[in-house]
C-alpha cells in the first residue's frame, strides 16, 4: 500500500511538472496576444494627446493595415492624417487625407478632410520665389467646400483660407514682375503687372500696386520703342490705366 502510494505521488509530480513545462515553453515560444483594434485606437489617440507624433503615426497606420474592417478604422484613417499634419510632414499629410478622399468620397468627415488637404498644400509652401503649385492645388480643394458643402461647418473656413492662398499667389506674381523690374526687363514686367491686375482683382491691395509699378515700367519701356510700337501698346494698356 505504501509503495503504491509513493508510485502515484510520483506519478502526480511529474505530470505537475510537466504541464508547468509546458507553460515555461508556451511562455518562451509563443506570440503574445495581438492588442484589439480599440486599445491600438486608444493608444494612437494617447500619442497624439501627448504630442508623440511618430508614436500616434505607429499605432494609426497598425490599426489601418491590420483591421481594416474595425469600427476604428474610419477615424484612425484621418487621425493618421491629422498625426502626419501635426509632425509637420505635410506632403505625407496630403496623401493620407487624400487617400481618405478616395477611399470614402461620402464619409460625414470629407469637408474636414478637404480642407485639411488644403492646409497641408499651404503649409507646404514656405517661400514667394517657389513655384505655387501647392497654392494652386489648395485653392481648388478649398473652392470644392465652399460650391460642394456651403452648409458645412467648415465652408466659412474654406472662404478665408481661398483669400488667404489668393493672396500668397499674388505676392509670388508680384515677386516675378519685381524680379524683371530690378533687371530692367521693363517689357517683360509691365506685361507681368498687367496679368497681376486682370488674374487678381479680388486681391485689391496687390492689384493696386501692381498697377502702379506697371504704369511706370511701361512708361520706361516705350523709351526705347518707335512711334508706331509706341501707339499700339499704348492702345493695349488703355484699358488698364485710365489716365493714357
Amino acid at each position: 500500500m505504501v509503495k503504491f502510494r509513493r508510485r502515484a505521488f510520483a506519478l502526480l509530480l511529474a505530470s505537475s511538472l510537466l504541464l508547468s513545462g509546458c507553460g515555461l515553453i508556451d511562455a518562451i515560444y509563443l506570440a503574445p496576444p495581438e492588442d484589439t483594434a480599440q486599445e491600438i485606437f486608444e493608444a494612437g489617440n494617447d500619442a497624439l494627446r501627448e504630442k508623440q507624433y511618430l508614436d500616434a503615426i505607429s499605432y494609426f497606420t497598425k490599426l489601418k493595415d491590420n483591421y481594416p474592417f474595425s469600427p476604428y478604422a474610419i477615424e484612425a484613417e484621418i487621425s493618421l492624417g491629422d498625426a502626419y499634419y501635426l509632425d509637420e510632414d505635410y506632403f505625407m499629410a496630403a496623401e493620407t487625407y487624400k487617400d481618405f478622399e478616395s477611399l470614402h468620397p461620402r464619409n460625414e468627415a470629407i469637408p474636414y478632410v478637404l480642407v485639411q488637404i488644403a492646409l497641408s498644400n499651404m503649409k507646404a509652401y514656405t517661400s514667394v520665389d517657389r513655384p505655387p503649385t501647392a497654392l494652386v492645388e489648395a485653392s481648388e480643394y478649398l473652392n470644392r467646400v465652399r460650391e460642394e458643402y456651403p452648409n458645412s461647418e467648415y465652408a466659412v473656413q474654406a472662404a478665408a483660407l481661398y483669400g488667404e492662398c489668393r493672396r500668397q499667389m499674388a505676392e509670388h506674381e508680384l515677386y516675378n514682375a519685381d524680379f524683371f523690374m530690378r533687371i530692367r526687363k521693363y517689357g517683360a514686367a509691365w506685361t507681368r503687372y498687367a496679368e497681376i491686375v486682370k488674374q487678381f482683382p479680388d486681391v485689391p491691395n496687390i492689384a493696386d500696386v501692381a498697377k502702379e509699378r506697371g504704369r511706370i515700367a511701361f512708361l520706361r519701356h516705350i523709351e526705347s520703342m518707335s512711334a508706331k510700337e509706341r501707339d499700339s501698346q499704348m492702345g493695349h494698356w488703355k484699358k488698364y490705366f485710365d489716365w493714357l
